[in-house]
């Protein structure tokens, strides 16, 4: 079985779905295969890896309405070895029509038993909130990469999703861990950035990768064109540094497995 991460924040802007089309394709062009999971109604891991929206016939909502199967979802993209199970507009009800299912916590996870070997990483694009998508991707995640923005309000929201990974672990997933943080959008002119990449540091120790993303503009301009960033531009800082983020989430497996 492949490892299922989560990449999740509660707060919007941070920089989430950049991780996860980034560092996915960053790992694939390294020869490993991976998988996205756009599980954010927004479709913005779909778009940025240049699947058209409106081109999408089936995605992850067909899976939770179990009007297929997720093996027939399944897309290829651009890049060698990553693929993606794209996510459309009508996600947006399936907030609604899980709350009366049963088990309505475990149809993601139990979707993956059966293609989690075909993948080295599977990535789960979560929405910015804490409702039942998150949820079910919370239960089916091995552990959760957390993307923060070096900001202020970033720091209050990483208390709360703290807690909410917590009782995830007390009545779901036993497992769930926090495989590490990624500061994100970090400007070294910014002493708040400088301020903020201290705190969190300091709080919570060697699960925040050495690697930082810094803001870069080139990383706002790739996925208009449909392309992660090292397509668009590989020489760019944002493409370096995820190429590095990468890097070392293979070579130290992971700095939250030390937490």
């Amino acid at each position: 079985m492949g490892s299922i991460l989560a990449i999740v924040n509660q707060k919007g802007g941070v920089g989430k779905t950049t991780t996860v089309v980034n560092l996915a394709a960053s790992l694939a062009l390294g020869g490993r295969k991976i998988l996205v999971v756009d599980s954010d109604p927004q479709c913005n891991s779909t778009s940025g890896l240049g699947i058209a929206r409106e081109s999408v016939e089936r995605g992850i909502y067909d899976v939770y309405s179990e009007r297929s199967s997720i093996g027939d979802v399944i897309v290829k993209t651009e890049v060698n070895f990553l693929h993606i199970i794209p996510s459309t507009i009508d996600l947006l009800a399936a907030e609604v029509e899980l709350v009366g299912k049963e088990g309505r916590e475990y149809i993601l996870k139990n979707a993956l038993k059966s293609i989690g070997d075909d993948f080295e990483y599977i990535f789960i694009d979560c929405p910015p909130s804490l409702g039942l998508l998150t949820l079910n991707a919370l239960v089916a995640a091995e552990a959760v990469i957390v993307p923060v923005q070096c900001e202020y309000y970033s720091l209050e929201g990483l208390g709360l999703l703290t807690r909410t990974i917590k009782l995830v672990r007390n009545s779901f997933n036993p497992d769930l861990y926090i495989k590490g943080i990624v500061l994100t959008m970090f400007d070294s002119r910014n002493s708040l950035s400088h301020q903020v990449a201290r705190e969190v540091r300091t709080h919570f120790g060697d699960i925040v990768f050495e690697t930082v993303i810094p803001r870069n503009v080139v990383l706002g301009e790739a996925p208009s064109y449909g392309k992660p960033v090292l397509l668009y531009d590989y020489k760019s800082r944002g493409a370096q540094s995820y190429l590095a983020l990468a890097k070392e989430m293979l070579h130290e497996n992971g700095a939250g497995q030390r937490a």
